[in-house]
């Protein structure tokens, strides 16, 4: 406009104006001079327009009327050139807008009338172009004059016309509307009271439109009338007029103005009520139409579809729908369920490719399409058209496949095809060549034999029609096979496209909605109440949008998926298939975004089938399709097309052959390269979408596991797959396109499950569920049969797992409850082995994993963690066990130091390994215990000691290997060591815990219950150490029983100080005394069975050959463990309370030990009760009085030894009770065990001592082979005991206990010995040397002796029992007691019969010799201090000394030893000396009386006894015993008979006789001449003539019993000289030259010496106290003297002359001294 405004511009067009007028005038000057004149007053008038004025345009335009007639007329000439001339004039004139309504009125009229005489036509159209675009000075009827002149031109003959008048009316036309819209423009800002339309109102009523839009109302309506074949309202004068070129307008106008329709009321009128009934109308011949129905069938001729203007409405149609939906909600539900019949297959190719043209073009627009669901779908009585519109797609793709192509087209296509590829029938042919290569295919669909091509037809998302512009088309054109299909495609693929990314746009920014509300929340209260407000309209708006996403995917996903299943299952192509799962996978994606499962697994379904063989049997997913799928499906021609199986295979290249995965494996199964494509995309699907999957999880990985399963993957170390062989069958074969794919597979795989991390809990748990489920599947197809199992779910679950840690606790009991239940319980080992790997590489990971917080904060998760593995203790399969323990093992090892409150379940794991689980189990169960035991004890929580312990003792019990067996005792050790170094910090924990415990059973109202309960938690440690080693002592191996003994006492030994002092009473009575009880128990009730060698190559001693014995051993050690802590914690014990309880239980079992019928038992018996007697006193420190022990007890100082067996052991001993009470301050009450309850203890030791040694000494009642007898260390040992014990009984034995003492003693020497052990124990019968036993007698009887000499008064009545216990043994060496009735050898006896020693006995008796000598020894000894006793006087003991000795006297040689005989005689002679002054002492009181007798028979049988000397016994010999009997003469001599007169008559008398026998020499005889100098006992003869002669007369007669002496003396003498002489003599004569044997002759020499002897003393005796008998007998001997003077022997003539002399003084006349000596 400013172009035109400026002075330059108008300057110029005045000047033009000018000029062209003038040539006007010019042209017209000779033809038509009223122009010429016209124009030239028009030069005039313009140039004074232009003087006057300032605005010189605007009064141009005023005056234009004038201004343009001359042209006007000049254009009425019809001259071409003056016409052209004009018109060029006028439109210089418009163009400069100086054309007023009226001119403008004027000209068009003029137009008109060269239009009706076809002049110019051009140019015309070229002038109302102009006109009518630069100015709106036209309207109504001058513009509808203008307009129709234009169509009037469209329809001339000229081409050239018509094709510039159709783009003038189309250009005319828009800016008709254009005008409409700028004036809207300028409007805008007025606000006007709409004027209301009635519905009824008049076509014509337009008087509300303002003056453009009237127009532009009009020409509309007039278009709808013209295309309807009506005539028109307001373009008057229209001849002619074509529906395709109306429609074209309609449409340009509702494409290029859509809101004017929109903005005002009229036109959106006009659409509804012209526009729709119209374009309805049009269609109907194309919906009546069916391809190949007959004209004559029906009775009227169907119009055939005109493809034209069926074309031309489906663009309306695309405009109406696109632009005016919101206004003709109901009109377009019919064009859109037009638009759907036209897919039908009876309906010709080009509609049908011209429909999907068209429906495509609504596809790009999800808004749209959205806007469809909401008006129809989702309306209660609507038809469904969104789900119509999918559901024809698919149908029609389905009716592609299914249908071939019929009618004239078709054939005309099939002919114009045939020199490309050949017919369509044969496309399978290319297909193979494909395969074979060289060929390369067309991308294309092929389903059962029916081959389609793709073709390339847009770029995606836009919908760029073909058949649709083809405007300039009459005829339908040929459409190429494949077109429509490949329409089809792309529509489902844009719809696919469209809809997800809108549905997922709009959520995403719902959920960013809501998170940015969440977070904007502020402090006050109005904008609290207005966030409220908001949240709460978005959360109306979200339900609403969500409700339209739903309904979307719910109305489409069947069509959907049956479309793209099918051709998924068709597509040859790769570029297709990829777009086919893309489109599956991006439904299933939005299914599951928002919740629609049903529509989710079923998209999800079609995948997986995609990924698998055709036909795999794989029910999860047969299962699923068929129960969604059943009632959505469609059938064609009969047909379900839902259950869509792959038709061939030979249009895809197999890429892999394996095994399918099932019970009973039918041969192979292919896999294509389509196949892996699916399972890339399932991959993807699960990879990307995981947190949508849910409850469809399960049908991805069963697939994933099958496809796994027959390439062949198997997993390694952490669940990854790795490409590992088929383990049966034929091997999996793989292509190389799959080898190179397969690792990326495996990454995919593992990257799918790693990204399991980034899911929400939710799905996490639906992946576990799924991951569980087909687990489960998977054992129950590898239940019953050796095959290899699928180990995918493991693996996977372990891979996920591992992956969540961060989260562990959500899915961990799901995930190990699984594992743990079923996998690692199955029967298939492989799968087991898989589940426990599992299993423990969770748990490991999960105890190093860096969780936050820390697990050493975290206790409940650490308990989690580990629970699992405590539970698999509860599996019995060995590997399992073994998988576990190997765990923990490494647990320990990393995690040792951290496992806290974890110990008791690790600690479990071990101590649930059983004894029948096999011994690796067992080992590797031991070391994880050794390396805690060795490591870990300081780490772990003092609470869990405890179970250490009992595992440690666990593992003792285990009878499967006896070292693991043995360490595990060491190990108790071990601990108790470490107990007794950290006591104190154990206790302090302990105790804390302890009060904690207390406490909370307190809240709960329940009593605290722990074994040992009011023991300290320290010590109830300790005990229960005790219990276990305890219950080991009696287990059934002999080793164990032994180690544990010694470590169980050496425990208590070394740290039983720790205990509190209360303690200890549980330790005496449930540990040491239960154990006792039971091992006494299992050695009576052994076996005495003999245990062959054990095993192989291990000799067992004879000693333990039985279990007796080796139950034995374990008696012995345990009783022995026990005495020595009743000895050594004697302090400790005594001061509770029921020590003497215990002391009595432990005697018991003394007793009952020592009395079992087992020597080592029993021998060890004794030794425990020796050493519980050699117990000693504490020493009370005086210096810590405030100190009671029982508080603290104080170490006690011992004096001498402990162990030391010395009888005379240091007892210390307060004086006196009184006295040690008093070193107490009065406060402290004393803590004192009293004498007295001492006193009552060793009472009852002396009671059992004498139970034992009565019972075990008694002899038994019969005798065989298996009687048992006590072996002789046992009776030494017992005797032993008692001098020992005596000490403590003392001051209350009495004479019955002393009787009791006697009879142990004596039955105990009696007892006799086997003959094997003889050897040992005997000495040979040469040496006399006492057995230990005798030793031990004797010493105790000199222990009582002693103690009765210091003893007081009343004690030695005591004397005589001893002395009578000592004799009993001294008749021993002559007569051995008996046994019983025991058959038993004396060892003395082999003396002479060698023999006997070797002869089968199975006793013998000891040598007592030596016993019996050294007894009466003792009694010679005891007899010199206590001969003066009272005692001894009154009980006779010398009378019962003679009597005992007279046996082995009067046995003289007979006796078993010599030696015997001669110490009885120099006893006799040791006793008498003292004894006999005794007896004379009391002669008087009759005590000794008795004795007399006994004495003289005593010397009447030694002196002349009737035993037999030995052959052999040499001279000095007998010279030695004769010096013997002289000793005993000469006791006679000097202690009897000076004393006759204090002794009894007979008794003397009986001596008197017995010396004159011994003087005179028997003659016997039997003796050689040889012998008998030797056995001739001429010197006691001579001892015994000699005394006779002695106590003849001695010098003064005191007593008249001397006299009496005297006197019988002598004539026992002189008639016993008268006798030998008279013998003497008689021989001599008889014996003629032959010498008298030597005895004789000596005796007559020793009477001669007697005679002379005799004499001499008679001589010095005073006269008066000699006898006259006595001299007359004296005298009478000389005859005889003297008859022996012939005798030859000088020896005799000698001595014979010596008696002779003496007589000489008797050779003196008679005096009266003769008469009185006869008197």
């Amino acid at each position: 406009m400013s172009g035109t405004n400026s002075p330059e511009a108008v300057k110029k067009l005045l000047e033009n104006m000018q000029s062209d007028l003038r040539a006007l005038s010019l042209e017209c000057r000779k033809k038509f001079p009223p122009v010429k004149e016209a124009a030239e007053s028009g030069i005039i008038k313009v140039k004074t327009i232009a003087a006057r004025n300032t605005e010189i345009l605007a009064a141009l335009k005023e005056n234009s009327s004038e201004v343009v007639q001359p042209f006007l007329m000049g254009c009425g000439t019809k001259e071409p050139k003056i016409t052209q001339l004009c018109l060029a004039a006028i439109q210089r004139l418009m163009s400069h807008e100086v054309v007023s309504e009226t001119a403008a009125g004027n000209i068009i009229n003029m137009l008109w009338q060269l239009m009706e005489n076809s002049l110019e036509e051009l140019k015309l159209l070229q002038t109302v172009l102009v006109l009518l675009t630069t100015s709106t000075v036209v309207h109504d009827e001058a513009l509808s004059k203008a307009i129709v002149l234009c169509f009037r031109l469209h329809f001339t003959k000229d081409n050239i016309t018509n094709n510039t008048a159709a783009a003038t009316v189309r250009q005319v036309v828009t800016v008709v509307f254009e005008r409409m819209v700028a004036e809207d423009e300028r409007h805008r800002d007025i606000v006007e009271q709409p004027v209301l339309v009635q519905a009824n109102s008049n076509r014509r009523s337009v008087s509300t439109l303002r003056p453009c839009a009237k127009d532009a109302y009009m020409l509309f309506q007039d278009l709808c009338q013209l295309v309807n074949a009506d005539a028109p309202y307001w373009l008057v004068g229209m001849t002619e007029m074509t529906r395709t070129f109306g429609l074209e307008l309609l449409e340009s106008v509702l494409n290029d103005f859509p809101q004017v329709f929109l903005q005002h009321q009229e036109f959106s009128f006009l659409l509804k009520e012209r526009v729709c009934p119209l374009v309805i109308k049009l269609f109907s011949p194309n919906i009546k139409f069916r391809q190949g129905s007959s004209a004559s069938s029906s009775p009227a001729p169907v119009e055939k579809p005109y493809f034209p203007i069926c074309m031309r409405l489906l663009r309306v149609v695309s405009v109406l729908i696109k632009q005016f939906y919101s206004l003709l909600v109901t009109e377009c539900e019919i064009f859109l369920s037009l638009l759907v019949k036209f897919l039908d297959a009876d309906k010709p190719q080009w509609l049908r490719a011209v429909a999907v043209e068209s429906i495509h073009r609504l596809c790009v627009q999800p808004q749209l399409l959205r806007s469809f669901c909401q008006s129809y779908d989702m309306k209660q009585h609507s038809t469904k058209v969104f789900r119509d519109i999918v559901n024809a797609l698919g149908s029609f793709i389905q009716s592609l496949f299914l249908v071939p192509p019929t009618g004239n087209t078709a054939a005309a296509n099939q002919a114009g095809n045939n020199n490309v590829g050949g017919p369509i029938s044969a496309p399978a042919s290319t297909g193979m060549l494909g395969i074979g290569g060289g060929v390369t295919l067309l991308p294309a669909f092929e389903y059962r034999g029916t081959w389609i091509p793709i073709l390339t037809i847009t770029v995606q998302g836009s919908a760029k029609a073909t058949y649709l512009e083809m405007l300039d088309k009459v005829e339908p054109p040929t459409i190429p096979e494949g077109y429509a299909m490949s329409v089809a495609f792309h529509c489902l693929l844009d719809l696919v496209r469209g809809i997800t990314s809108m549905i997922e746009g709009e959520l995403g920014e719902v959920e960013t909605e809501c998170t940015t509300t969440e977070a904007a929340s502020s402090p006050t209260q109005s904008s609290e109440q207005q966030e409220l407000q908001s949240t709460s309209d978005q959360l109306d708006t979200e339900i609403v949008s969500r409700a339209v996403w739903e309904e979307m995917v719910n109305a489409c996903w069947c069509g959907l998926l049956a479309a793209l299943s099918l051709l998924l299952d068709a597509s040859t192509d790769e570029a297709a298939t990829e777009n086919i799962l893309k489109a599956e996978l991006t439904m299933a994606a939005l299914c599951g975004r928002l919740g629609l499962v049903t529509s989710r697994d079923a998209f999800i379904t079609a995948i997986c089938k995609g990924s698998l063989p055709p036909h795999y049997a794989l029910t999860v997913l047969n299962a699923t399709t068929a129960a969604t799928l059943s009632s959505k499906s469609y059938s064609i021609q009969g047909q379900s097309v839902m259950m869509i199986s792959p038709s061939s295979e030979s249009h895809q290249q197999v890429v892999a052959v394996g095994q399918p995965l099932a019970v009973q494996p039918q041969g192979t199964v292919m896999l294509t390269s389509k196949n892996i494509q699916c399972m890339r995309t399932l991959l993807n699907l699960a990879h990307c979408h995981g947190a949508v999957l849910g409850t469809s999880w399960q049908l991805v990985l069963a697939t994933l596991q099958h496809l796994v399963w027959i390439l062949g993957l198997k997993p390694s170390s952490g669940g990854a797959l790795k490409p590992g062989r088929a383990v049966e069958g034929p091997s999996t074969v793989l292509t190389t396109a799959v080898m190179t794919d397969l690792p990326v597979i495996s990454n995919i795989l593992s990257r799918l499950f790693e990204s399991s991390q980034y899911l929400d809990d939710v799905s996490l748990h639906h992946l576990i569920n799924a991951l569980c489920s087909l687990s489960l599947e998977a054992m129950d197809m590898a239940y019953g049969n050796n095959k290899e199992p699928s180990l995918f779910a493991v693996a996977k679950l372990l891979e996920t797992g591992l992956v969540n840690m961060h989260r562990i606790e959500i899915l961990w009991r799901p995930l190990t409850g699984h594992l743990l239940e079923k996998v690692c319980q199955h029967p298939n080992s492989r799968m087991r082995e898989w589940g426990a790997e599992a299993l423990t590489s969770l748990i490991k990971a999960g105890l190093t994993f860096n969780h936050d917080p820390p697990l050493s904060q975290n206790q409940r998760l650490q308990l989690l963690l580990l629970n699992p593995l405590k539970e698999m203790s509860s599996i019995n399969h060995p590997d399992i066990r073994l998988k576990q323990l190997e765990c923990v093992l490494q647990i320990l090892q990393s995690q040792g130091d951290s496992l806290g409150p974890g110990w008791p379940l690790v600690l479990g794991v071990m101590g649930a390994i059983r004894n029948d689980q096999g011994e690796s189990l067992i080992r590797t169960a031991f070391q994880c215990l050794q390396l805690v035991v060795t490591d870990f004890l300081p780490t772990m929580p003092c609470t869990c000691l405890q179970i250490v312990v009992d595992v440690a003792g666990s593992f003792g019990l285990h009878n499967q290997e006896l070292n693991i067996s043995l360490t595990s005792i060491g190990l108790l050790w071990n601990i108790s060591d470490y107990f007794f170094q950290r006591g104190e910090i154990i206790e302090k924990e302990l105790n804390k815990e302890e009060a904690a415990q207390q406490k909370q059973a307190e809240e709960k109202g329940v009593v605290l219950n722990r074994p040992f309960h009011p023991a300290p938690p320290f010590d109830c440690l300790w005990l229960c150490l005790y219990a276990k080693l305890g219950e080991l002592c009696v287990d059934p191996r002999p080793a164990v029983r032994k180690s544990a003994g010694q470590t169980l006492f050496s425990t208590i030994g070394a740290h039983g100080t720790l205990l509190q002092h209360s303690t200890w009473h549980t330790v005496i009575w449930k540990v040491l005394f239960h154990l006792l009880d039971r091992v006494r128990e299992s050695s009576t009730t052994a076996d005495k069975e003999k245990i062959e060698s054990g095993g192989g190559n291990i000799l067992i001693h004879h000693s333990r050959d039985t279990a007796e014995k080796q139950w034995a051993e374990t008696w012995v050690l345990t009783l022995a463990g026990v005495a020595r802590i009743f000895n050594t914690r004697r302090y400790l014990l005594q001061p509770l309370g029921d020590f003497s309880r215990a002391w009595d239980v432990l005697l018991d079992h003394i007793q009952s030990a020592a009395l079992s019928k087992n020597n080592e038992v029993s021998l060890a018996a004794l030794k425990s009760f020796q050493e519980i007697l050699q117990i000693v006193s504490p020493v009370r420190d005086s210096d810590k009085p405030e100190t009671p022990p029982a508080v603290n007890v104080p170490v006690p100082v011992l004096i001498g030894s402990i162990s030391g067996p010395s009888l005379s052991r240091p007892f210390v001993r307060t004086d006196s009770i009184g006295e040690r009470l008093g070193r107490y301050s009065s406060s402290e009450p004393p803590i004192v065990t009293d004498e007295l309850e001492d006193l009552n203890l060793w009472w009852a030791a002396w009671n059992t001592w004498y139970r034992i040694g009565s019972e075990s000494t008694k002899p038994p009642i019969t005798f065989d082979k298996l009687t048992f007898i006590p072996s002789q260390p046992f009776l030494t040992a017992l005797i032993q005991i008692f001098p020992a014990l005596y000490q403590h009984i003392k001051t209350g034995f009495n004479m019955d206990d002393l009787q009791k003492l006697g009879v142990i003693l004596h039955s105990a020497v009696s007892v006799p010995i086997s003959s094997d052990a003889s050897p040992f124990i005997l000495p040979s019968y040469t040496e006399a040397v006492l057995t230990s036993l005798q030793e031990a007698v004797l010493t105790a009887l000199d222990v009582l002796q002693k103690a009765i000499c210091i003893g007081p008064e009343n004690m030695q009545i005591m004397y005589p029992a001893i002395f009578d216990q000592l004799l009993a043994f001294v008749e021993f060496s002559c007569k051995p007691p008996q046994y019983g009735q025991l058959e038993t050898k004396h060892i003395a006896n082999a003396k002479y019969n060698q023999i006997q020693l070797f002869a089968p006995a199975e006793w013998v008796a000891l040598n007592y010799v030596p016993f019996a000598e050294r007894s009466l020894e003792v009694v010679v000894d005891l007899y010199q201090k206590t001969a003066c006793h009272k005692a001894v006087v009154n009980e006779k003991v010398l009378q019962n000394i003679i009597k005992t000795l007279r046996v082995p006297l009067s046995l003289k040689y007979s006796c078993p030893s010599e030696s015997t005989w001669k110490l009885a005689v120099s006893s006799l002679l040791k006793v008498l000396s003292i004894g006999l002054p005794v007896a004379r002492q009391h002669a008087s009181s009759g005590k000794f009386d008795s004795m007399w007798p006994e004495l003289a028979s005593t010397f009447e049988d030694f002196l002349f006894t009737k035993s037999i000397p030995p052959d052999n016994l040499s001279i000095q010999e007998f010279q030695r015993n004769e010096s013997i009997d002289v000793e005993v003469v000469q006791l006679i001599s000097t202690e009897i008979l000076p004393y006759a007169n204090f002794i009894p008559k007979e008794f003397v008398g009986q001596i008197m006789t017995m010396l004159n026998k011994g003087s005179i020499h028997s003659q016997s005889s039997s003796f050689t001449e040889a012998e008998i100098d030797i056995r001739l006992r001429e010197e006691f003869s001579k001892m015994c003539f000699e005394t006779l002669l002695q106590f003849s007369f001695s010098n003064k007669v005191t007593t008249p019993q001397e006299g009496y002496i005297s006197r019988m003396a002598l004539s026992v003498l002189l008639k016993r000289s008268q006798d030998v002489l008279h013998r003497y003599i008689e021989d001599e004569r008889l014996s003629g030259k032959c010498p008298l044997p030597r005895q004789q002759v000596t005796e007559i020499i020793f009477v001669l010496k007697a005679v002379s002897t005799l004499i001499d003393s008679l001589k010095k005796t005073q006269p008066e106290n000699v006898d006259g008998n006595t001299w007359a007998q004296v005298i009478a001997l000389y005859p005889t003297l003297v008859e022996c003077i012939t005798c030859s022997s000088s020896e005799v003539c000698s001595a014979l002359k010596e008696a002779l002399v003496p007589f000489k003084d008797f050779m003196q006349p008679p005096a009266s001294k003769v008469q009185n000596g006869e008197s």
